[in-house]
């Protein structure tokens, strides 16, 4: 990349978001090597890394600008064997190790946060709308409020009806669908007529999903106990097998 170029991405970085405001550290607990993937929501600048490898043990920082609103999710099973990056869950089929603007392809686990302005009200949870692939939380270091971690520990794949199952070529379990991408059906992807949390109640597959990790989302009105708030510019640790 040019220098010109360079300075030119810089400056728009900083007009959309001005300087940085908190900073990300990803820890991987896991047994195994995981890729942590980035993206920015609204058609904003994406962060400095859209994704990287974070082998066992390993801990990484990223700098989040305020505002910003954007989601953070593990791949696994990754290679470039066939010459072009890919996972076996989780990818964003971008062909690299970024994810250049591109989410997971589901199920993945997935951490959502916003970044307020000024030391305003952060929002962030765990979500398991989209499935589940790799245990996560999320805590805020610092800041003011609430600020309790969020968590989803257990490992759902482990439990996960042979209906939801996506195996890795081993036939082991690797990821767990939602009812909603299993079956594409509007009383579990809360659309149509089931559009509103009054006709979208919780399903037996979501109850699975819930029993496991009550303090993640389980389907996408699963508000009570999954949306947590931290105010006054916190950090936050992102953790995968916690």
């Amino acid at each position: 990349m040019n220098t010109r170029l360079a300075l030119s991405l810089t400056l728009a970085f900083f007009f959309f978001y001005g300087a940085h405001a908190a900073r990300i550290t990803f820890t991987n607990k896991c047994s195994y090597t995981v890729w942590p993937g980035t993206l920015t929501g609204d058609q904003k600048p994406q962060l400095s890394t859209t994704g990287f490898e974070l082998l066992r043990g390993a801990s990484r920082s990223v700098d989040v600008p305020a505002p910003w609103s954007g989601r953070f999710w593990a791949r696994t099973g990754c290679s470039s064997a066939s010459g072009r990056f890919k996972c076996a869950t989780a990818d964003c089929a971008s062909g690299q190790v970024g994810c250049n603007g591109a989410g997971a392809i589901p199920p993945a686990t997935l951490i959502e946060l916003t970044v307020a302005a000024n030391g305003g009200q952060d929002f962030y949870d765990v979500s398991n709308v989209d499935g589940f692939n790799v245990p996560m939380s999320i805590a805020p270091q610092g800041g003011t409020g609430d600020c309790k971690p969020s968590s989803c520990p257990a490992n759902i794949n482990a439990v996960c009806p042979a209906e939801l199952q996506v195996k890795g070529s081993g036939g082991n379990v690797i990821a767990c669908k939602s009812a909603c991408l299993a079956f594409n059906k509007p009383e579990y992807c809360c659309t149509g007529a089931h559009n509103k949390p009054e006709t979208c109640p919780p399903t037996r597959y979501s109850e699975i999903f819930e029993k496991q990790c009550p303090q993640a989302y389980s389907y996408a009105y699963d508000d009570k106990n999954s949306t947590f708030t931290c105010r006054n510019r916190p950090n936050y640790a992102i953790t995968f097998c916690p």
